[in-house]
């Protein structure tokens, strides 16, 4: 009998079998083209019926869940579809099933049909709407939360709906340019429009965003888009975070996770003229040609010799997608220099490495304390390459740094760290532990295994504290939870971490492309197939990590965490793994319940703890169409901001300075704005009130150690 895992790795062999089969030779495109999305849209199916940890039934009850998700992905503001294109496609309702099960795919395409006949006329609703002043002193709302909304009834409330938050967007823009008015009064050159000139010039600027908007639409929304968004809204019903990347999807989340890619080493913008060059990195195929300048205009993207592609309307995002590539491979770019003259650049993609998004370190000049700190944006790891960048290795090389320059206590900031290799994580937490489980793995049978470091003693043994907040995901949760059960540290932040406790595996499709990647014509899922769980029995899912220190911050309170999401898995436990918490005694409990007593008292935080419940709130209410209310509104609201933004800084600034080997990096860089860069991060670390929060904690526990330590000798 096979292995559980042999049974695995031959599932995706004939998934990917599927399409290496399947070749096309002849003209009917349009057959062709349906048939392998046919093929692998049937394939998804089956790979997740088959693999997925806590798979759904594909019944007609999952039929009905997929109708309406396609249509909220689709159109999830309900700007475009009428409530009749609804009741046209419900005929589909109860057939998607059979769909992914192999029948003829019809609701999609029918769908696509419907929603293109909408954009069109919305397209021409919205400037026939923008080409009528607005009457700011009428007394009316409008419903911004789509949640709220049904789909329109008919062409007339659809207008008036569109009516209303396009007077909104020029009611925005208006204000702003009173303001502007108001503020620059009596200027020299300065020209004092009246009302009259500044809404209709609010109109022109919300005119000229919506062409934006619906040009970027119609040049990269279309048909093969559209049904590759399908086929997302078939894996995301089994949970959030099974995805289905086409090609390009894949390269990018590849590049994600290694923290490389291969490209022409320049950074883009956008202005009205369009996407240009913002800067050239330095050795980059860019730089080397000596062809492309900045400020040059992006016109088209070509691969190799293949047919342009004109990137009018395309966002910054959208055409870096399409001059990255595979290595070596060739890229044309039709670009506008600035003296009009219009040139095509022949470059050769080459590496370039993100390591801008590598951990990096600081040091806390705090008193007499010298306290580390390490900013960790997610756990990367480059397995395509032998020397490929890994966090736990990175992380440690930090720590070499920072013990050079005797520090007293640690920071591991984790906050906005959606997380990656699991690896890595157990790699990671191995830096502070001696030895000992870190996470256990369930499989969709039930069986769970324990993980952990199997390498003796520790790179850090001394204060540590992890800092988290609700963008704290997946593997940020799994090393904040075993640093929290082991009581080897801190954990400080938000209420909860963001509550991500499902594990992903990539299943290729099609026939591979790039050798070195591995990567196919047909993309990939993205599938859960595991569940881990922290040593302690709980799963991190849903409930995520509770620090052992509380401090408000400004996404508290915002509906962005795993539990606030469809389709989530539920929360469960299993049983706790055994390990031996900590020896050393950093007076943990002490200091932990010291600073929860400070913080529950001090009447700043409690300030902005109940300025972002007022805040969060605001969403649910209708918006005022009346500029007197929108005016006094926006007045109470910029207030509350600025209040928050203060209460977030410190009024006295840290005095934070990087390791002395990397002096050179953050104010001698080759790269100059890759150096300014740096010391922008620098100086914001400065005035962060959470790191502030967090040096005042460890300054302590270095204290407790310093005592206890004293005491035993």
């Amino acid at each position: 009998m096979k292995s559980r895992k042999g049974l695995l790795l031959l599932t995706v062999v004939l998934f990917g079998a599927l399409f290496f089969a399947f070749r096309y030779t002849g003209s009917d495109y349009t057959d062709v083209v349906l048939s392998q999305r046919q093929r692998l849209l049937s394939a998804v199916g089956s790979l997740l019926e088959s693999q997925h940890y806590s798979p759904k039934n594909i019944n007609n009850d999952f039929s009905k869940k997929l109708f309406q998700k396609f249509l909220d992905d689709l159109d999830g503001d309900k700007s475009f579809f009428l409530q009749s294109d609804i009741n046209a496609l419900k005929k589909h309702e109860l057939n998607l099933d059979d769909e992914i099960k192999g029948a003829e795919i019809k609701f999609a395409p029918e769908a696509g049909v419907i929603y293109e006949k909408r954009l069109n006329a919305v397209a021409t609703l919205y400037k026939d709407i923008l080409s009528k002043p607005f009457d700011f002193t009428v007394d009316e709302t409008a419903m911004l939360d789509s949640d709220k909304l049904g789909y329109a009834a008919n062409e007339a409330e659809q207008k008036d709906r569109w009516r209303k938050l396009l007077k909104y967007y020029t009611l925005e823009r208006f204000v702003e340019l009173q303001d502007q008015r108001e503020q620059n009064k009596g200027k020299k050159d300065f020209e004092v429009k009246s009302d009259e000139a500044l809404e209709k010039e609010a109109r022109e600027k919300v005119l000229k965003a919506m062409n934006k908007r619906f040009d970027r639409i119609k040049s990269t929304i279309k048909e093969e888009q559209r049904f590759n968004t399908y086929i997302n809204s078939v894996t995301s019903l089994m949970d959030p975070h099974t995805d289905y990347f086409a090609p390009v999807e894949k390269r990018s989340f590849d590049e994600q996770m290694s923290g490389r890619f291969y490209g022409i080493g320049a950074q883009l913008t956008e202005d009205d003229y369009g996407v240009k060059i913002a800067s050239i990195q330095p050795g980059g195929a860019a730089f080397k040609s000596g062809e492309l300048s900045v400020n040059d205009v992006i016109l088209k993207v070509a691969q190799g010799t293949a047919e342009p592609v004109d990137v009018a309307g395309y966002a910054t995002e959208d055409v870096v997608k399409l001059i990255r590539g595979n290595k070596g491979t060739e890229v044309r770019l039709t670009v506008k220099k600035s003296d009009g003259l219009i040139k095509t650049i022949i470059l050769q993609r080459d590496e370039i490495v993100l390591d801008e998004t590598f951990a990096r370190s600081a040091i806390v000049n705090e008193g007499n304390e010298k306290i580390g700190y390490i900013w960790l944006p997610e756990f990367y790891a480059d397995y395509e390459r032998e020397n490929g960048n890994r966090c736990s290795d990175d992380v440690a090389k930090e720590i070499i740094k920072l013990k050079k320059e005797n520090i007293n206590g640690l920071v591991i900031d984790l906050r906005n760290n959606g997380g990656g290799s699991l690896y890595e994580v157990i790699q990671m937490v191995g830096l502070f532990i001696n030895q000992g489980p870190v996470v256990q793995v369930r499989d969709r049978d039930g069986k769970a295994n324990v993980y952990g470091d199997q390498r003796p003693g520790t790179l850090y043994d001394g204060p540590l504290a992890v800092l988290v907040n609700e963008l704290s995901a997946s593997a940020s949760e799994i090393f904040a939870g075993a640093i929290q059960d082991y009581r080897r540290g801190v954990v400080i932040g938000s209420t909860s971490t963001y509550g991500k406790g499902t594990v992903q595996k990539t299943v290729p499709f099609g026939n591979v492309v790039d050798i070195n990647s591995g990567r196919t014509d047909m993309g990939a899922v993205k599938l859960t197939f595991q569940m881990f769980y922290r040593i302690n029995g709980g799963s991190t899912q849903l409930k995520g990590i509770e620090p052992d220190i509380v401090l408000p911050d400004s996404y508290e309170y915002l509906k962005i965490r795993e539990k606030d999401v469809p389709h989530a898995l539920p929360w469960d436990q299993i049983q706790k793994a055994t390990y031996l918490t900590w020896h050393k005694d950093y007076g943990h409990d002490r200091v932990i319940q010291a600073e929860n007593e400070r913080v529950k008292e001090n009447s700043s935080l409690n300030l902005l703890k109940d300025n972002l419940i007022w805040l969060s709130k605001l969403n649910e209410e209708p918006a005022s169409l009346n500029v007197d209310k929108y005016k006094s509104l926006q007045k109470r609201i910029r207030s509350t901001v600025s209040q928050n933004n203060t209460l977030l800084r410190l009024k006295e600034e840290m005095n934070i300075v990087p390791p002395t080997i990397d002096q050179d990096k953050f104010f001698n860089n080759p790269d100059k704005n890759k150096g300014e860069r740096y010391q922008a991060w620098l100086k914001a670390l400065k005035s962060d009130m959470h790191i502030g929060e967090t040096v005042k904690v460890l300054s302590g526990l270095a204290s407790e150690f310093t005592k206890a330590t004293a005491a035993v000798k």
